[in-house]
């Protein structure tokens, strides 16, 4: 089995968790990164050991045409632009979320990706977190019946620092409801399997940052939202994020209610972030309205993958079925182009009803890439 060879364009906070987690594939290695800081490029290097090479620019490491694959985990700001560089490649892609920071963004990476052979993935991890899998499992398999309700409750640290500081600021990330959200805005899209219609949001900055200055400017990005969502099939799903609350047990508690039962999962947060050093585990939880009864199991996932990173495992088991793909060299990947789309229009229309306080409307065309925001 031919090892395959990473490209890693980015090699910060988040870069250095794939690292981790793609040393734990079988045949799988990071051959080469870029990055423009000097600290982040060395540390990135010494973590993935052997023979890396690293460029300060991504746009000579594309030249120098070592890697078999590529993975963009820099700033939210810049993916539009280096995804436009990469595409240019043959070869295949996973993009760190969101695609890009506006819709218009993510629609004109789609026209550029039209026809192209190579998979180009949307690097969506919560959709593999143990816990979160065997929820949509469990919700497609019929358990809860017919789907009517979903929530997600994310109560969590706050953003931690980052070189530059660009998570500070609504013109790098997107805002938070792009930056951190899409995430949920996704699973909601792929459990209820629908797509949105209309988009409310009530949000804050209430809490954290306020006293940080960068060069006399003032951190602008939320920490705290409620965000309702309609769907096209009837559904409709909340979002209730809190980023304050980092001493919670449960970071998030995702649920799913249909006709006959609810099912939950409990996903624990990374202790490193708490004084609590207690071991954690996940949990799944279905509560039966007809027997009217719950049972409760605890979902396992190995040690050594979940201090590879903050994830709960999602980066390895997400990592190994885009591999999967590279390897097989045809199929499409499991989160693509569309799916980052959406996820960054729903973020996108959530941030801009926060601030205009109306429900935004979204109107899709037949063909997604047409799709486009609206004020209701």
């Amino acid at each position: 089995m031919s090892t395959i060879r990473y490209g890693l364009v980015g090699a910060g906070m988040m870069g250095q968790e794939h690292i981790r987690n793609v040393a734990l594939l079988e045949g799988a290695e990071v051959a080469a990164l870029a990055d423009p800081d000097a600290g982040m490029r060395a540390l990135a290097a010494d973590l993935a050991g052997g023979p890396v090479r690293t460029f300060e620019d991504y746009r000579a490491m594309l030249a120098a045409d070592l890697c078999d694959a590529y993975l963009i985990a820099a700033p939210n700001d810049l993916h539009f632009a280096m995804m436009k560089d990469v595409l240019a490649t043959s070869r295949p892609i996973i993009c760190e979320k969101p695609l890009a920071i506006r819709a218009s963004e993510c629609r004109e990476l789609m026209r550029l990706a039209e026809g192209r052979a190579a998979p180009v993935w949307v690097a969506m991890e919560y959709r593999y977190m143990p816990p979160v899998a065997r929820l949509i499992q469990e919700v497609h398999a019929g358990t809860a019946g017919t789907p009517r309700m979903m929530s997600v409750r994310e109560h969590r640290f706050p953003f931690l620092k980052k070189v530059g500081d660009w998570n500070r600021f609504n013109a790098r990330t997107g805002g938070t409801l792009v930056e951190k959200c899409c995430h949920f805005f996704d699973l909601m899209r792929l459990v209820l399997r629908a797509d949105p219609v209309r988009v409310y949001a009530s949000a804050g900055a209430d809490v954290n940052h306020k006293e940080e200055r960068y060069a006399d400017v003032e951190p602008d990005i939320l920490d705290n939202a409620f965000v309702t969502i309609d769907f096209d099939n009837g559904t409709r799903a909340m979002l209730d994020l809190c980023m304050f609350a980092e001493g919670s047990y449960w970071q998030e508690v995702i649920s799913v209610t249909g006709d006959r039962a609810r099912v939950d999962a409990f996903v624990p947060g990374p202790s490193r972030f708490t004084r609590d050093r207690r071991e954690r585990h996940a949990e799944i939880a279905i509560s039966d309205r007809l027997e009217k009864a719950e049972r409760r199991e605890i979902v396992h996932v190995d040690e050594e993958i979940l201090r590879a990173g903050d994830h709960h495992g999602s980066t390895f088991y997400q990592h190994q079925r885009f591999l999967d793909l590279v390897r097989r060299g045809q199929g499409a990947p499991e989160v693509g182009l569309v799916d980052g789309y959406w996820s960054v229009l729903v973020g996108e229309a959530a941030e801009a009803s926060a601030r205009q306080r109306k429900p935004i409307e979204l109107r899709a065309d037949p063909a997604p890439a047409a799709s486009a925001a609206r004020v209701g």
